[in-house]
């Protein structure tokens, strides 16, 4: 009895202490022409390790409540110990009610360069700079958790990215690309600077309106679901007014744009005719997936 006791408070204690993402980490080297050499496992491993093993908020996850993502680095050339590569991030959340999880970041970093010695210690230190290296995956890791948050509640993810703009603001120090104004209209820099200005503040609550308030409620009412998902992604159109063709934009629909057109097709028909119109205009990028909306 005591053992079995012993068990389950081990259990229980490993329920309560688990880290909050469930990452699967590929280092991808074969663009370099020696893919086998040790040290990408090592990286590899050592990253794998680093990302689901350290602790990155105050919060309590339990076991289950740990969020589903994947890092693929492809590294495109290498020289001792300085790397250049870029970086592959998607996350998804469960949808209540269901089997399905549902793609809520995906995003394509590529400016990732970072210097690795082989076994090197990979610290996070939330206010100082360590390495290019742990700057890009700890502000990667902050991102996930700020859009799955702002999925559940609104706004719920404002202390998450607000430490990626931590991250930030110290890692120009660093003197990567990637990290300031700029570098270019498609960075770390211009993401996190967009997710938090009030210029695209209708991002943030479609995030929570779709996933909450759409897909959360479909398996009890379907045709409700499917609309409150259409009344969401119309308050884009607000967005797109103010700043035509916006990079949170093209985030926002590399993730969705798929499911979207998914959801549409099938189950209840609900009238989109003019959800077609609104995402033909904000994301004319994908207007090929609108078309086969039936309705």
């Amino acid at each position: 009895m005591r053992n079995f006791l012993y068990v389950l408070l081990l259990a229980f204690t490993f329920q309560l202490n688990a880290q909050e993402l469930n990452c699967d980490l590929i280092v991808n080297a074969q663009l370099t022409g020696n893919e086998n050499v040790q040290v990408f496992k090592t990286l590899e491993r050592q990253l794998k390790e680093f990302v689901n093993n350290t602790t990155w908020t105050n919060k309590t996850f339990k076991s289950q409540e740990r969020i589903n993502c994947s890092m693929v680095i492809n590294v495109t050339d290498y020289n001792n110990d300085i790397f250049q590569a870029s970086i592959q991030v998607q996350a998804a959340r469960p949808v209540f009610g269901s089997s399905y999880s549902t793609p809520v970041y995906n995003y394509n970093d590529k400016d990732f360069s970072f210097q690795y010695l082989e076994f090197q210690n990979m610290v996070y230190n939330e206010t100082q700079f360590e390495s290019n290296l742990i700057s890009v995956i700890a502000f990667h890791v902050y991102m996930i958790l700020g859009m799955d948050a702002d999925t559940f509640a609104p706004k719920g993810g404002d202390d998450y990215y607000k430490q990626a703009q931590i991250i930030l603001n110290y890692s120009q120090q660093g003197n990567f690309k990637g990290w300031k104004l700029e570098d270019g209209q498609q960075s770390r820099f211009i993401l996190i600077d967009n997710v938090l200005s009030d210029t695209y503040r209708e991002f943030r609550d479609v995030l929570y309106n779709y996933h909450r308030e759409g897909l959360d409620i479909m398996s009890a009412d379907a045709t409700e679901g499917k609309q409150n998902i259409s009344k969401s992604l119309m308050g884009l159109q607000s967005m797109n007014n103010r700043r035509p063709n916006s990079y949170l934009m093209r985030v926002f629909f590399d993730a969705k744009a798929q499911e979207i057109e998914e959801i549409f097709n099938g189950g209840p028909k609900v009238n989109v005719s003019e959800l077609i119109s609104t995402l033909t205009k904000v994301a004319p990028m994908h207007a090929s997936k609108w078309r086969n909306i039936n309705y």
